[in-house]
């Protein structure tokens, strides 16, 4: 039987799980495909505008593209990331992806006629067929990196993986930005293929592992039915889920964010600026986090972020300075970072290995609601009530959300990370 390759013993280390082989092959993968998905979103972004002449709408249906298909498929997705190898799961969606970015390369060539004739169609349809890859990928990587890493050491790789994951969108939209500005959309639909490319490599370098506690005989729909039990009953799991969901709904901007960019006299390197920004400062926080974990009124501080992410968001809407936006948008990355933080940790501690698939696929269907939904929700209310206001309305929203879970939910106030780190979870 595989086991996670166990770290030099020391305690109280924010970089001994940094001394696990695996987990630093992971962190190279999941860097790079950060940086390729991130860069995608980019330069998606900024191709569509420009085909449907800066209809906010059209920005908004790229999210919804990706979402649906993940939305959809994420439960089975979960079923099969407890039964089968899910390093083969991520190789396998994350072959599919690279076909996705090399398709989307080949509409922008000189010699193509597929978006003249048939304009963004074509894209979204590529989109869709990779939110089906990434509704398989997310159950897969969570329950990987929790067979990769000791139980022992959870919070700390979270921390660690978050830090990896921003730094990552941090750079993938400052190249994205910059190779679209300099290069053109189809030299930077190549450097993304690139990126995937390198991403895989990074995987073989971590061996497959066994699922604890599978087992193959049970019914689909008594399997799906009680990942869907293990989250709703749960009083602290299923609230930092709804907390994620309703803030990041209401409260995200970024599907916005090229019309921002307009606003502010800038152009796609200017996007991509604000696109990082959010990550810069999520980076600083996970450094920051990896050395002092959350451990006490986890729940206390979960809340305070949240709502102080909200309010990052109404001053981005009425800024009309680059600089300032640039500061409320790191601001957000920073108190988000620690939500993200705080909820992967509570997920990681409280869910056993041969159920991590099942929840992490309802998981992913909370965060691909609050995203990819979100994105289409940015959209819609923003031709719907205007741009500012409509990103206002969502600030407002958030902080609405952080009182509410306050009375309906008043287990995950009381929180301390501390606490469950003694606890096993019950299979």
């Amino acid at each position: 039987m595989n086991k996670p390759d166990k770290a030099p013993e020391k305690k109280n280390s924010a970089y001994i799980v940094l001394g696990i082989r695996e987990f630093n092959a992971f962190l190279f993968f999941r860097l790079f495909f950060t940086i390729a998905t991130e860069m995608t979103a980019i330069i998606v972004g900024w191709q569509v505008l420009e085909i449907s002449h800066d209809n906010p709408l059209a920005l908004g249906l790229i999210g919804l593209a990706e979402a649906l298909p993940a939305i959809g498929i994420s439960l089975y997705a979960g079923h099969i990331a407890d039964l089968f190898s899910r390093k083969k799961i991520i190789a396998f969606c994350l072959a599919g992806v690279v076909l996705c970015t090399l398709a989307l390369g080949l509409f922008t060539l000189n010699n193509s006629l597929v978006l003249t004739q048939y304009g963004i169609m074509p894209i979204y349809i590529v989109l869709f067929f990779t939110g089906i890859a990434r509704g398989f990928i997310g159950p897969a990587i969570f329950g990987f990196v929790g067979q990769i890493v000791p139980r022992e050491h959870y919070q700390s790789s979270s921390a660690w993986n978050s830090s990896t994951w921003q730094f990552g969108a941090v750079t993938g939209p400052a190249l994205g930005g910059f190779l679209y500005g300099f290069a053109g959309v189809t030299a930077s639909y190549f450097t993304v293929f690139i990126l995937l490319l390198i991403s895989f490599f990074a995987l073989t370098f971590i061996k497959a592992k066994p699922i604890i506690g599978r087992v193959a005989n049970e019914p689909i729909i008594k399997r799906l039915r009680a990942g869907i039990k293990f989250v709703f009953s749960n009083q602290i799991l299923l609230s930092a889920l709804s907390l994620d969901l309703f803030a990041v709904l209401f409260g995200g901007a970024t599907a916005l964010l090229p019309i921002f960019a307009k606003l502010l006299h800038t152009g796609p390197m200017g996007l991509g600026l604000l696109r990082a920004a959010p990550a810069v400062g999520s980076v600083l926080m996970g450094i920051y986090l990896a050395h002092h974990l959350p451990a006490v009124n986890s729940g206390r501080k979960f809340l305070l972020c949240v709502t102080g992410f909200g309010l990052c968001i109404i001053a981005f809407a009425i800024s009309r300075n680059f600089y300032l936006s640039f500061f409320l948008l790191f601001l957000s990355g920073v108190f988000d970072n620690v939500s993200v933080v705080i909820r992967q940790t509570i997920i990681q501690l409280l869910t056993p290995d041969n159920m991590r698939g099942r929840v992490s696929s309802v998981n992913s269907i909370f965060l691909s609601s609050s995203n990819e939904i979100g994105s289409f929700e940015s959209g819609v209310a923003a031709k719907i009530m205007g741009t500012i206001p409509s990103v206002i309305f969502g600030g407002i929203m958030t902080i609405v959300v952080v009182i509410s879970t306050l009375f309906l939910a008043p287990d995950l106030k009381k929180l301390n990370i501390r606490d469950l780190k003694e606890e096993k979870p019950e299979p």
